[in-house]
C-alpha cells in the first residue's frame, strides 16, 4: 500500500485552465491565494505583477503590484496535482478581495490518479483474454470518492501492432433467454490513462480507465471490450460484481 501511495503523488503534470473573475491587486496591499495542492510553478506576464510563495505553507502564494495602473495581464500557477490556475490580473487601490480560496478542479484529480495508477503492480486476478497473441488483463480495480478505476494490462507477443479501433464499456446479462435481443447498458469512461490506440509489437502496455461508481446485480457482468482497426483480434473481458465491490481504496494526495 506504500507503494500505492507514492505511485499516486508521484505523477506529471496534467493542464487543465480555470477560469477566474479578474485577480485585482494594489501597490499598497497584498492579496492572498490559497490553493488546496502544493504550488508547483508560477508564471507571471509582466513584471508589474510581484509574487512571493511562502515556506511555511507550500499552497499559498502572495500577490501585489510593483506599481500603479498597469496594463492588464495575466497570471499562471500550477499546482501538485496538475492543475493550472489562470488569472487575468488587474490593478486596483482598493481590491475588492484579499483572500481567494481555490477549488479542487475534479477533472485534473481523476487525471491524477489515473495516471498515477499506470506503474502499479497487480493486485486481483479478474479476468483474461488472449486471441492472435494479444493478451488483456484486468489487474486491478481501485475506489476514490465518486469514482471508480479499472487498470488494464495489455501485452502484444506478436510482431504486428495491435492498433485499437474501439474500447466499449457496457453491463451485460450473464444468461441471455433464447429469441430475446441482448440488453446492454453501456457506461461512459470519465478519463482514460495510457496509450488507448495502439499496443505496439513484442510489448506491453497499461490503461487505466476512471468511471463514475458502480456496482451491478449479480446476475450480470461489466464487460470490456477492444476492438482492433483493421483486424479480428477482438478481446473480451467479464467482471463480476464480487471483484467490483472488494476495489481498494485510493489515498488522498500527499
Amino acid at each position: 500500500m506504500k507503494r500505492l501511495v507514492c505511485l499516486v503523488c508521484a505523477v506529471g503534470f496534467v493542464v487543465f485552465s480555470f477560469a477566474q473573475t479578474p485577480l485585482w491587486i494594489s501597490t499598497t496591499k497584498t492579496t492572498s491565494l490559497l490553493f488546496p495542492f502544493p504550488i508547483k510553478h508560477v508564471d507571471r506576464g509582466s513584471k508589474d505583477v510581484l509574487v512571493q510563495q511562502v515556506k511555511e505553507a507550500e499552497n499559498i502564494l502572495l500577490v501585489k503590484a510593483a506599481a500603479p495602473e498597469f496594463n492588464e495581464t495575466n497570471l499562471s500557477v500550477i499546482t501538485g496535482d496538475g492543475s493550472l490556475y489562470s488569472f487575468n490580473v488587474c490593478y486596483s487601490a482598493i481590491p475588492p478581495l484579499l483572500v481567494y480560496h481555490l477549488p479542487v478542479q475534479k477533472e485534473a484529480s481523476i487525471a491524477t490518479y489515473a495516471n498515477g495508477l499506470l506503474d502499479n503492480p497487480r493486485t486481483i486476478r479478474a479476468s483474461r483474454d488472449k486471441k492472435g497473441g494479444v493478451e488483456a488483463n484486468m489487474t486491478g480495480i481501485y475506489i476514490k470518492g465518486h469514482m471508480i478505476y479499472f487498470q488494464l494490462s495489455l501485452r502484444n507477443h506478436s510482431p504486428i501492432n495491435y492498433d485499437i479501433n474501439f474500447l466499449r464499456f457496457y453491463i451485460r446479462d450473464k444468461k441471455q433467454p433464447k429469441r430475446t435481443a441482448i440488453q446492454e447498458l453501456e457506461v461512459i469512461p470519465q478519463h482514460i490513462a495510457g496509450n488507448a490506440s495502439q499496443i505496439k509489437a513484442a510489448s506491453p502496455s497499461t490503461v487505466v480507465v476512471a468511471f463514475e461508481k458502480f456496482t451491478i446485480p449479480d446476475e450480470k457482468y461489466f464487460a470490456i471490450e477492444i476492438g482492433e482497426k483493421n483486424g479480428g483480434r477482438h478481446l473480451l473481458l467479464k467482471v463480476k460484481n464480487t471483484k467490483i465491490i472488494r476495489a481498494i481504496p485510493l489515498p488522498d494526495h500527499q
